[in-house]
């Protein structure tokens, strides 16, 4: 099969369907090609019969007060609740109430934009001063929110981009963490409800395998042809005017699509030092909420429970909204140890890590109904939950989002600017610029 449009976008996540929302409202033909058989790529939200609320297995929060993300609930007619702030820490055998960890983090991080070259963060922490207050106790929580807020391990990850990342407390995304009311597939739907059915048309279960540029040269009006396979296993050439590409950085780095020609120093260059961080997250519903009842309520109003010795060392739970549901999650190195186990094991450790948590008054085990999980780092169209910078890297995001030759654009999270790196919000951000730069060369 044979089709051609003004410009073919790879993906239908938030980066791809926001692009294509742009083409749309621009009056430009485009095809969206998606390998999966549902839109929304990294954010999955299960709404299965039975479940109390819907539940997001993969990109769950609103970091920050990003204009793009409310912007976008709005369009969709939803809201988003305020997550609380009460975290308690496992220390010294039991459950202490710790405030905002990100205001101790802070803290730190702030020493590090004082650094002549950049570090990894764990180099940053061994050279804290031993006379610190407490000073054990601030690495550990450093390691715990770069390895759990960045899924990022602390020996390789760029401590300049981190400070950089976290810098903006007032406005930036560890100032305020919202969910939206219902889950992200309310905001997906309103994405894709917004394309012109006669203009833009997006299909499903369309792996990609190769993206060809043309050379203008040949006086051909389509300059890049991209080759894929349908849902039925025959061949489909989509040719076009340029190319928005907003697949996972690791399925970039894993060569999982063809470039010819391959892509430039610059783009190959930033892919090296991008690494996508590994998360294991198991949401969990049990028969009751018995983390309230333990010690006479006193976890009651406990947003977020940590404990650094734990397989999962966070968990959480969805309030203001109170449900039975804990959320267990793994990213960095942690989740790179529990990758090998099956979703049983799995489920069986978050178990077993809750009884710690909870103590004699608890039974996890008993209590449990149901587990829900999605593996990012085995699903192939992913490989992996989200990005972050190594040491030395310099500027990787703004390389990886430079066109390439007027034809390929690029967009996705991996190429948000560093102060929405990971989110959502910089993933929508990413595919309206592309979308943007891809019309103006189309004019040109």
């Amino acid at each position: 099969m044979n089709l051609r449009c003004d410009v073919v976008v790879l993906g239908a996540g938030a980066a791809g369907l926001a692009a294509a929302r742009v083409l749309s409202q621009a009056g430009v033909s485009a095809i969206v090609l998606e390998a999966r058989e549902r839109v929304g790529g990294r954010i999955y939200t299960r709404e299965d019969v039975g479940l109390p609320v819907p539940i997001d297995l993969g990109g769950e929060f609103i970091h920050g007060a990003t204009e793009t993300s409310f912007a976008l609930l709005r369009s969709a007619g939803a809201v988003a609740v305020d997550t609380q702030e009460g975290a308690f820490a496992f220390e010294d055998g039991e459950l202490r109430d710790r405030g905002d960890p990100f205001a101790m983090v802070e803290q730190v991080m702030k020493r590090a934009r004082e650094l002549d070259e950049d570090v990894s963060v764990e180099d940053f922490l061994r050279g804290l001063p031993d006379d610190l207050e407490d000073v054990e106790r601030v690495r550990d929580y450093v390691r715990m929110m770069v390895e759990g807020f960045d899924a990022a391990d602390p020996r390789r990850a760029s401590t300049r981009a981190l400070a950089e990342e976290w810098g903006d407390s007032e406005h930036g995304q560890t100032s305020e963490q919202f969910r939206p009311l219902g889950g992200y597939a309310p905001l997906l739907r309103t994405l894709l409800g917004a394309l012109d059915p006669a203009r833009v048309h997006v299909r499903l279960a369309t792996p990609v395998h190769a993206v060809k540029r043309i050379d203008a040269r040949g006086g051909e009006p389509d300059r890049v042809v991209v080759e894929a396979t349908t849902c039925t296993g025959d061949a489909l050439t989509v040719r076009a005017r340029a190319a928005i590409v907003t697949l996972p950085a690791g399925v970039l780095q894993a060569n999982a699509v063809r470039f010819e020609p391959e892509l430039p120093e610059r783009t190959r260059g930033a892919l090296e030092r991008i690494v996508m961080g590994p998360v294991i997250k198991l949401v969990l519903r049990f028969r009751t909420a018995f983390w309230e009842r333990v010690r006479g309520g006193r976890y009651r109003d406990g947003a977020f429970f940590y404990n650094r010795a734990g397989g999962f060392p966070v968990f959480w739970t969805l309030l203001p909204l109170r449900m039975p549901l804990l959320v267990a999650w793994a990213g960095g190195p942690r989740a790179a140890a529990l990758a090998a186990r099956e979703d049983a094991q799995l489920v069986d450790q978050a178990l077993n890590d809750l009884k710690v948590l909870f103590g004699d008054e608890a039974d996890p085990h008993a209590e449990l109904e149901a587990a829900y999980a999605h593996n990012w780092d085995r699903d192939p169209y992913a490989r992996g939950a989200y990005s972050y910078v190594s040491v030395g890297a310099g500027d990787p995001r703004g390389d990886l989002a430079a066109p390439v030759d007027g034809v390929l654009f690029f967009a996705g999270e991996a190429t948000s600017p560093i102060a929405e790196a990971g989110t959502v919000a910089g993933a929508l951000q990413t595919g309206e610029r592309a979308a943007r730069e891809a019309l103006d060369a189309h004019r040109a």
